[in-house]
Protein backbone atom coordinates (compact mmCIF):
# COMPACT_ATOMS: atom_id res chain seq x y z
CA UNK A 1 0.00 0.00 0.00
CA UNK A 2 2.75 2.40 1.00
CA UNK A 3 4.47 1.90 -2.35
CA UNK A 4 1.37 2.72 -4.38
CA UNK A 5 0.72 5.83 -2.27
CA UNK A 6 4.31 6.98 -2.78
CA UNK A 7 4.12 6.49 -6.54
CA UNK A 8 0.82 8.36 -6.80
CA UNK A 9 2.03 11.13 -4.49
CA UNK A 10 5.17 11.62 -6.59
CA UNK A 11 3.10 11.74 -9.76
CA UNK A 12 0.72 14.33 -8.30
CA UNK A 13 3.61 16.52 -7.11
CA UNK A 14 5.34 16.49 -10.49
CA UNK A 15 2.06 17.19 -12.29
CA UNK A 16 1.63 20.28 -10.12
CA UNK A 17 5.13 21.42 -11.10
CA UNK A 18 4.28 21.03 -14.78
CA UNK A 19 1.05 22.93 -14.17
CA UNK A 20 3.05 25.83 -12.69
CA UNK A 21 4.94 26.23 -15.97
CA UNK A 22 1.70 26.27 -17.96
CA UNK A 23 0.18 28.84 -15.57
CA UNK A 24 3.30 31.00 -15.89
CA UNK A 25 3.00 30.96 -19.69
CA UNK A 26 -0.70 31.83 -19.63
CA UNK A 27 -0.07 34.69 -17.19
CA UNK A 28 2.41 36.17 -19.68
CA UNK A 29 0.39 35.62 -22.85
CA UNK A 30 0.18 39.41 -23.29
CA UNK A 31 3.66 40.31 -22.00
CA UNK A 32 5.82 42.08 -24.58
CA UNK A 33 8.68 39.90 -25.86
CA UNK A 34 7.90 36.99 -23.51
CA UNK A 35 9.21 33.57 -24.53
CA UNK A 36 7.15 30.60 -23.37
CA UNK A 37 8.73 28.19 -20.92
CA UNK A 38 9.12 24.61 -22.07
CA UNK A 39 8.80 21.68 -19.68
CA UNK A 40 8.69 17.92 -20.05
CA UNK A 41 8.49 14.79 -17.93
CA UNK A 42 11.86 13.04 -17.75
CA UNK A 43 12.84 9.69 -16.30
CA UNK A 44 15.09 10.05 -13.25
CA UNK A 45 16.53 6.99 -11.43
CA UNK A 46 15.53 6.53 -7.79
CA UNK A 47 18.65 6.68 -5.62
CA UNK A 48 19.22 4.41 -2.65
CA UNK A 49 18.89 0.68 -1.99
CA UNK A 50 16.64 -1.29 -4.28
CA UNK A 51 16.42 -2.36 -7.91
CA UNK A 52 18.36 -0.25 -10.41
CA UNK A 53 15.31 -0.23 -12.68
CA UNK A 54 13.34 2.06 -10.36
CA UNK A 55 12.63 5.46 -11.95
CA UNK A 56 10.46 8.49 -11.32
CA UNK A 57 8.85 10.74 -13.92
CA UNK A 58 10.01 14.25 -12.99
CA UNK A 59 8.71 17.49 -14.55
CA UNK A 60 11.67 19.67 -15.46
CA UNK A 61 12.11 22.86 -17.43
CA UNK A 62 13.92 22.32 -20.72
CA UNK A 63 14.43 25.96 -21.69
CA UNK A 64 12.45 28.57 -23.58
CA UNK A 65 10.75 28.59 -26.94
CA UNK A 66 12.77 31.34 -28.66
CA UNK A 67 10.61 31.51 -31.78
CA UNK A 68 9.56 35.04 -32.71
CA UNK A 69 6.19 36.40 -31.65
CA UNK A 70 4.02 38.52 -33.91
CA UNK A 71 5.14 42.10 -34.62
CA UNK A 72 2.69 44.79 -33.61
CA UNK A 73 3.22 48.30 -34.97
CA UNK A 74 2.68 51.05 -32.40
CA UNK A 75 4.20 54.14 -34.01
CA UNK A 76 5.99 55.04 -30.75
CA UNK A 77 9.58 56.04 -31.44
CA UNK A 78 11.01 54.19 -28.42
CA UNK A 79 9.22 50.92 -29.18
CA UNK A 80 11.58 48.49 -30.93
CA UNK A 81 11.19 44.89 -32.06
CA UNK A 82 14.11 42.57 -32.81
CA UNK A 83 13.89 41.08 -36.29
CA UNK A 84 14.47 37.33 -36.18
CA UNK A 85 17.06 35.88 -33.78
CA UNK A 86 18.75 38.27 -31.39
CA UNK A 87 18.46 40.07 -28.06
CA UNK A 88 18.68 43.54 -26.56
CA UNK A 89 21.39 43.90 -23.92
CA UNK A 90 20.39 45.44 -20.58
CA UNK A 91 22.01 45.81 -17.16
CA UNK A 92 20.48 43.53 -14.53
CA UNK A 93 19.88 44.60 -10.93
CA UNK A 94 23.16 42.98 -9.81
CA UNK A 95 25.14 44.95 -12.41
CA UNK A 96 25.68 42.04 -14.78
CA UNK A 97 24.69 42.09 -18.42
CA UNK A 98 21.45 40.35 -19.34
CA UNK A 99 19.26 40.10 -22.42
CA UNK A 100 15.63 40.70 -23.31
CA UNK A 101 13.26 40.86 -26.27
CA UNK A 102 10.95 43.37 -24.57
CA UNK A 103 11.48 46.51 -26.64
CA UNK A 104 9.07 48.93 -24.94
CA UNK A 105 11.89 51.26 -23.91
CA UNK A 106 11.48 54.17 -21.51
CA UNK A 107 13.34 57.38 -20.69
CA UNK A 108 14.08 58.12 -17.04
CA UNK A 109 14.02 61.58 -15.49
CA UNK A 110 17.81 61.67 -15.73
CA UNK A 111 17.75 60.72 -19.42
CA UNK A 112 18.71 57.09 -18.85
CA UNK A 113 17.26 54.64 -21.38
CA UNK A 114 15.69 51.60 -19.71
CA UNK A 115 13.42 48.69 -20.50
CA UNK A 116 9.89 48.56 -19.06
CA UNK A 117 11.24 47.04 -15.82
CA UNK A 118 13.71 49.86 -15.27
CA UNK A 119 16.84 47.95 -16.32
CA UNK A 120 19.31 50.28 -18.11
CA UNK A 121 19.71 49.53 -21.81
CA UNK A 122 23.33 48.79 -22.70
CA UNK A 123 25.18 50.47 -25.55
CA UNK A 124 28.56 49.67 -27.03
CA UNK A 125 30.18 51.66 -24.23
CA UNK A 126 27.85 51.05 -21.31
CA UNK A 127 24.36 52.22 -20.27
CA UNK A 128 22.81 54.68 -22.71
CA UNK A 129 21.84 58.20 -21.66
CA UNK A 130 19.76 60.42 -23.94
CA UNK A 131 19.93 64.23 -23.52
CA UNK A 132 16.84 66.43 -23.62
CA UNK A 133 15.65 66.25 -27.18
CA UNK A 134 12.85 67.51 -29.37
CA UNK A 135 12.81 64.25 -31.31
CA UNK A 136 14.24 60.75 -30.83
CA UNK A 137 14.55 57.99 -33.42
CA UNK A 138 16.07 54.51 -33.39
CA UNK A 139 17.77 53.15 -36.50
CA UNK A 140 17.69 49.63 -37.85
CA UNK A 141 21.11 48.90 -36.34
CA UNK A 142 20.10 50.26 -32.93
CA UNK A 143 21.64 53.71 -33.39
CA UNK A 144 19.77 56.32 -31.34
CA UNK A 145 19.56 59.73 -32.99
CA UNK A 146 18.13 62.92 -31.48
CA UNK A 147 17.27 66.47 -32.45
CA UNK A 148 18.44 68.79 -29.63
CA UNK A 149 15.88 71.03 -27.98
CA UNK A 150 15.39 74.27 -29.90
CA UNK A 151 17.23 72.99 -32.97
CA UNK A 152 15.99 72.19 -36.45
CA UNK A 153 15.66 68.71 -38.00
CA UNK A 154 18.97 69.19 -39.83
CA UNK A 155 20.86 68.97 -36.51
CA UNK A 156 20.32 65.25 -35.94
CA UNK A 157 23.05 63.71 -33.79
CA UNK A 158 23.74 60.11 -32.78
CA UNK A 159 23.91 59.69 -28.99
CA UNK A 160 24.45 55.95 -28.71
CA UNK A 161 23.83 52.54 -30.18
CA UNK A 162 21.84 49.75 -28.51
CA UNK A 163 23.93 46.62 -28.04
CA UNK A 164 22.32 43.80 -30.00
CA UNK A 165 23.56 40.24 -29.53
CA UNK A 166 22.78 36.81 -30.91
CA UNK A 167 24.44 34.07 -28.82
CA UNK A 168 23.58 30.39 -29.13
CA UNK A 169 20.26 29.92 -27.23
CA UNK A 170 21.67 26.73 -25.68
CA UNK A 171 24.24 28.90 -23.88
CA UNK A 172 21.55 31.03 -22.24
CA UNK A 173 18.98 30.49 -19.51
CA UNK A 174 16.28 32.58 -17.88
CA UNK A 175 17.10 33.99 -14.46
CA UNK A 176 14.78 34.75 -11.53
CA UNK A 177 14.58 38.34 -12.81
CA UNK A 178 12.89 37.20 -16.02
CA UNK A 179 15.94 38.15 -18.11
CA UNK A 180 18.15 35.84 -20.12
CA UNK A 181 21.72 35.32 -18.88
CA UNK A 182 24.76 33.55 -20.30
CA UNK A 183 25.20 30.22 -18.50
CA UNK A 184 28.90 30.85 -17.87
CA UNK A 185 28.36 34.40 -16.61
CA UNK A 186 30.13 35.99 -19.57
CA UNK A 187 28.94 38.81 -21.82
CA UNK A 188 27.79 38.10 -25.36
CA UNK A 189 29.54 39.93 -28.19
CA UNK A 190 27.65 42.53 -30.19
CA UNK A 191 26.36 41.17 -33.50
CA UNK A 192 26.09 43.59 -36.42
CA UNK A 193 23.72 41.23 -38.28
CA UNK A 194 20.94 41.70 -35.70
CA UNK A 195 18.46 44.41 -36.70
CA UNK A 196 15.44 46.01 -35.09
CA UNK A 197 12.23 47.64 -36.29
CA UNK A 198 11.39 51.00 -34.72
CA UNK A 199 7.81 51.86 -33.81
CA UNK A 200 6.86 48.23 -33.22
CA UNK A 201 6.78 45.63 -30.46
CA UNK A 202 7.13 41.86 -30.44
CA UNK A 203 4.18 40.15 -28.79
CA UNK A 204 4.48 37.09 -26.55
CA UNK A 205 4.94 33.84 -28.45
CA UNK A 206 2.65 31.94 -26.05
CA UNK A 207 -0.17 30.07 -27.77
CA UNK A 208 -3.06 30.38 -25.27
CA UNK A 209 -5.11 27.62 -26.91
CA UNK A 210 -2.24 25.15 -26.72
CA UNK A 211 -1.48 26.06 -23.11
CA UNK A 212 -5.13 25.63 -22.11
CA UNK A 213 -5.17 22.15 -23.65
CA UNK A 214 -2.05 21.31 -21.63
CA UNK A 215 -3.68 22.64 -18.48
CA UNK A 216 -6.77 20.47 -18.95
CA UNK A 217 -4.64 17.40 -19.65
CA UNK A 218 -2.48 17.97 -16.57
CA UNK A 219 -5.58 18.53 -14.42
CA UNK A 220 -6.93 15.14 -15.46
CA UNK A 221 -3.58 13.51 -14.70
CA UNK A 222 -3.59 15.11 -11.25
CA UNK A 223 -7.12 13.88 -10.56
CA UNK A 224 -6.06 10.36 -11.56
CA UNK A 225 -3.11 10.46 -9.14
CA UNK A 226 -5.30 11.72 -6.30
CA UNK A 227 -7.84 8.99 -7.06
CA UNK A 228 -5.03 6.42 -6.86
CA UNK A 229 -4.06 7.72 -3.42
CA UNK A 230 -7.69 7.45 -2.25
CA UNK A 231 -7.94 3.90 -3.63
CA UNK A 232 -4.77 2.87 -1.78
CA UNK A 233 -6.17 4.40 1.41
CA UNK A 234 -9.47 2.52 1.01
CA UNK A 235 -7.61 -0.76 0.38
CA UNK A 236 -5.53 -0.18 3.49
CA UNK A 237 -8.66 0.42 5.60
CA UNK A 238 -10.27 -2.74 4.24
CA UNK A 239 -7.16 -4.79 5.02
CA UNK A 240 -7.11 -3.44 8.56
CA UNK A 241 -10.76 -4.40 9.10
CA UNK A 242 -10.12 -7.94 7.80
CA UNK A 243 -7.19 -8.37 10.19
CA UNK A 244 -9.29 -7.11 13.11
CA UNK A 245 -12.08 -9.54 12.20
CA UNK A 246 -9.74 -12.51 11.99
Amino acid sequence: MDRSVYIAMTGATQTMRAQDAVSHNLANASTVGFKSELSAFQSVPVLGPGANTRINAVAEGVGQDVSQGSIQHTGRSLDVAVNGPGWIAVQAADGSEAYTRAGDLQLGADGSLTDSRGNPVMGTGGPITVPDSAQISVGKDGTISTVPMGQGPNTVAAVGQIKLVNPDPSQMSEGPDGLMHMNDGSQADADDTVTITSGALEASNVNPSSELVKMISLSRQYEMQVRSIKTAEDDSDSSTKLLQTS
